[in-house]
């Protein structure tokens, strides 16, 4: 949680000192708006099997860069196409163990007393594309927004880890990790304050990640606060 409130106030910092020159500028009638973000997320877990659950905070960072290119005379209205790095954690008893074959096997921890960390995080490049509807102006700074959109993204890395009583584990970058994750957006708030979702419309592990004989379709899903910049 700590981090959380850390990752916070450095954003709510920037924010605001990039909001103070920004009141400085001159009239810009050809203005963009919007075109740096950056965000923190509670992930979820969606569509788990039975047993599986989270437990701790799992927390998603997020940064990049948007293309904003208004398609109105009043430039509120614009398609916004970038390029973002995004961090995220999941903390959950789904246990994720070498099968001594070259491969691995997922199981259900039942009793959380027998570990004290089982998580796994996903690093990924990102290109959001989204349609922006503002009621900005060129003199206005502080104004309402809706952003709906598609974000597809490339895992360039994965780690499973696990600290037990009995065993502790670490694995870097194994294959059952879909390596393209995609999903809808939605930003919506006034000013530097903007509610954030993103839906995963596919899952997190491959068709050789299974239970039982039963794929895990586990999917992610992200909620939390965007901040824009410029």
């Amino acid at each position: 949680m700590k981090y959380f409130v850390a990752i916070l106030l450095f954003i709510c910092t920037v924010t605001f000192s990039f909001a103070q020159e920004s009141t400085e500028k001159e009239v810009d009638s050809l203005y963009k708006e919007d075109q740096f973000y950056a965000g923190v997320t509670y992930n979820l877990l969606g569509q788990i099997p039975d047993g599986l659950s989270q437990s701790g905070f799992s927390l998603g960072f997020h940064l990049g860069f948007i293309k904003d290119m208004p398609i109105n005379a009043k430039r509120n209205v614009a398609i916004g196409i970038g390029l973002g790095y995004s961090a995220n954690s999941f903390n959950q008893n789904l246990l994720i163990a070498n099968d001594g074959l070259g491969g691995f096997e997922y199981s259900i921890l039942e009793d959380s007393d027998t570990y004290t960390k089982n998580k796994f995080s996903t690093h990924l490049i990102e290109m959001p594309i989204e349609f922006r509807w503002r009621t900005s102006t060129p003199t206005e700074y502080n104004f309402w927004r809706i952003y709906t959109g598609f974000k597809v993204g490339y895992v360039f890395s994965n780690t499973t880890k696990h600290l037990g009583d009995t065993d502790d584990f670490k694995y870097n970058n194994i294959d059952d990790f879909n390596s393209l994750q995609y999903g809808f957006t939605l930003s919506a708030g006034y000013s530097t304050w903007n509610f954030y979702l993103y839906y995963a419309l596919n899952p997190i592990f491959t068709n050789e990640a299974k239970i039982g004989g039963e794929a895990i379709d586990t999917n992610a899903i992200k909620i939390g606060l965007m901040f824009y910049i410029l």
